[in-house]
């Protein structure tokens, strides 16, 4: 008889599970669906057609009737959600166009329940820098600090508003301390109990939302870094998520997602709420910039960033590659 073969090394070859595409799925430890994404969109009062972000390829400031169009999209395709960003004819000190029933965020939020109902999970932004003239999250002390007290009276008054107008959860950006508590309270002082908050409970102070202020028209001058999360911390990120769902948020959100997926791996470790992760304009329009340069393979690309930002514990991604991600998953 033939001698048997003796054993080689290496005896342990992982190769195998990567042989074939087919393989590689059936292995897959981590999978990006549809529904776990939520799509950033832009409305413009008095736009009549879309118009280009210069600075986001394929991206666009919407009117009212066009947000609708893709909001059907959307709801097509299977994501998850719609995060609108309403930007304003005219702006004040105080950002009253947040709290105008006819104002462009409460008019685009009724436009959007009318057209898909229940079919899609609506954020608006809870914020007021997008209709402050100066920019900033909140109200203004005389001395051009911002009043952290006041604005969570102002965001109390837009949460009611947004509501009203159908939102499912708020999406509470401003990053003042306390707001959570103090919006939940007043939304179930007034009948909303079933409106939840979406808390950026780690929003840092980054240099990755240039393309985000284009896309608003920011007038903002100066920085946030006064409220928004300092980049080097770590622990204080922490805190603020368990301050923010001990004053009832019903999701926390890390933003910016890729340069912080600790933050995010951190948060999914201890949070009891769902972790989401906002893929911002910085890092997609980065993704973009090099596509058109013919640098990386902009498919490819996107659907690894995302997986990154789900490996990491994001069980929800905010993305404007969301309908890409759609198309490529399928």
């Amino acid at each position: 008889m033939p001698n048997a073969a003796k054993p080689e090394f290496p005896q342990i070859r992982p190769r195998r599970l990567r042989r074939t595409a087919a393989l590689r799925r059936l292995v897959a430890e981590t999978r990006v669906h549809p529904s776990d994404l939520v799509l950033p969109v832009f409305v413009k009062e008095g736009l009549r057609e879309p118009v280009a972000i210069r600075s986001m390829p394929g991206v666009h400031q919407h009117s009212v009737d066009s947000v609708r169009k893709l909001a059907v999209e959307a709801a097509r395709a299977g994501i998850g959600g719609l995060m609108p960003f309403g930007i304003p004819a005219v702006r004040d000190a105080e950002g009253s166009g947040a709290t105008d029933p006819d104002g462009i965020l409460n008019v685009t939020m009724r436009a959007i329940r009318e057209e898909v109902h229940d079919d899609l999970v609506v954020i608006p932004d809870l914020c007021l820098d997008e209709f402050t003239d100066h920019g900033h999250c909140g109200v203004l002390r005389p001395d051009g600090t911002v009043d952290n007290d006041a604005t969570l009276v102002r965001y109390a008054e837009m949460g009611r508003c947004l509501a009203e107008a159908g939102a499912d959860l708020l999406g509470a950006s401003g990053m003042m301390d306390g707001q959570i508590g103090y919006v939940r309270a007043h939304l179930d002082a007034n009948g909303h109990q079933d409106t939840g908050l979406l808390a950026y409970a780690a929003k840092y102070a980054s240099a990755f939302y240039g393309p985000f202020r284009d896309a608003v028209e920011s007038q903002l001058q100066g920085d946030r870094r006064t409220y928004q999360q300092d980049s080097p911390n770590a622990t204080e990120a922490l805190l603020e998520i368990d301050l923010d769902i001990e004053q009832g948020a019903d999701i926390v959100m890390v933003k910016p997602a890729l340069p912080y997926l600790d933050i995010v791996r951190a948060a999914a470790e201890r949070s009891p709420v769902p972790v989401a992760a906002y893929h911002i304009s910085g890092e997609y329009a980065q993704l973009m910039a090099a596509a058109e340069k013919g640098w990386i393979d902009k498919d490819a690309a996107i659907l690894e960033s995302l997986t990154s930002i789900k490996r990491a514990g994001a069980r929800i991604i905010a993305t404007y590659a969301a309908l890409d991600a759609v198309r490529l998953l399928r």
